[in-house]
C-alpha cells in the first residue's frame, strides 16, 4: 500500500523492478539490462529478467533422473544443513541458461572461477538459493541507482514465496523488510484488472486494498546482516559490470 518499495514476481525466472510513470531510458538502464514494460494505468514497470528457481528445478530434475529423488522441502532442508557462503555463482551466467546436469554446471563455475567446489547436494542447493539472494540484492542496489533514491521494501510475489529459506536469505542480504505474499499473484491480478474493467472496484489503490485483506502475507526482517555483508563483497568480484 506504500509507494516506496520494489516487486519481485519469485518462479521459476525472477522479475524485479517498480513502477514508474514515464519509460526510464539511460546509460544505466541499457548497462544493466533494465527494460521498460507497460502496464495498467499508463504506467511503467521498470525491471530486470533475473534468473530464478530455474537452477534448482533442473538440479531436482537432473538427481531425479540419476533415481535420487528429493522433495523440493527436503532440498532446503538439506541446504539448511550446509556451511554458509562456500561458493558463490552468477546466476545469470550463460551456463545456467540450458538444460542438462545442472550440479555439473554449478561445479563448473565455481571451478573456473577459482572457488571452493561444492560436492554435497545440501552445498550446492546453498550456493544456489545463497547467489540468487545476492543477485537479487545487486539488481535491487542497481534500481536505487537508477531511482536516485533508496527503497525500503521488497514485496515478493508468486510460487517463490513458498521458499522461506530463500526469503529469509534475501531479507538477510538487502538489510530490508521483504514481504512475501500472495502466491498466485498472476491469476489475483488477472482476476482483479477483470473486476475494475466490470466496474466492481474503482482502481489499482483499490485493487490492493482487496488484495491485501483477502490473502495472507508473511514478512521477513534482516537477520545476521555483517556476514551477508561480507560475502556480498566476494560475490561482487563475479559481475561482469
Amino acid at each position: 500500500l506504500e509507494d516506496n518499495y520494489a516487486f519481485l514476481s519469485s518462479g521459476t525466472w525472477s522479475l524485479m523492478g517498480v513502477e514508474v510513470d514515464e519509460p526510464v531510458i539511460n546509460e544505466n538502464t541499457l548497462e544493466w539490462n533494465y527494460t521498460n514494460e507497460g502496464c495498467v494505468g499508463g504506467k511503467y514497470r521498470l525491471l530486470k529478467n533475473i534468473m530464478g528457481l530455474w537452477i534448482i528445478q533442473e538440479c531436482k530434475r537432473e538427481w531425479d533422473r540419476r533415481g535420487e529423488v528429493y522433495s523440493f522441502g527436503e532440498m532446503v532442508q538439506m541446504a539448511e544443513a550446509s556451511m554458509p557462503f562456500m561458493a558463490f555463482i552468477d546466476t545469470d551466467d550463460d551456463l545456467f541458461y540450458s538444460p542438462g546436469d545442472m550440479p555439473a554446471k554449478v561445479q563448473q563455475y565455481c571451478r573456473q572461477t577459482h572457488q571452493a567446489i561444492p560436492q554435497a547436494k545440501g552445498d550446492i542447493i546453498r550456493c544456489i538459493y545463497e547467489s540468487l539472494a545476492m543477485k537479487y540484492r545487486w539488481s535491487f542496489e542497481r534500481l536505487e541507482a537508477i531511482l536516485g533514491k533508496s527503497l525500503d521494501v521488497l514485496h515478493i510475489v508468486g510460487g517463490g514465496t513458498k521458499n522461506q529459506l530463500l526469503n529469509q536469505f534475501t531479507a538477510n542480504a538487502l538489510n530490508k523488510p521483504v514481504i512475501c505474499g500472495p502466491t498466485e499473484a498472476t491469476a489475483i491480478g488477472n482476476l482483479m484488472i477483470q473486476a475494475m474493467a466490470l466496474g466492481e472496484v474503482k482502481n489499482q489503490s483499490e485493487i490492493r486494498q482487496v488484495v491485501k485483506n483477502s490473502f495472507p502475507t508473511e514478512d521477513y526482517l534482516p537477520m545476521e546482516t555483517d556476514s551477508w555483508d561480507e560475502a556480498y563483497h566476494r560475490f561482487l568480484n563475479l559481475q561482469k559490470d
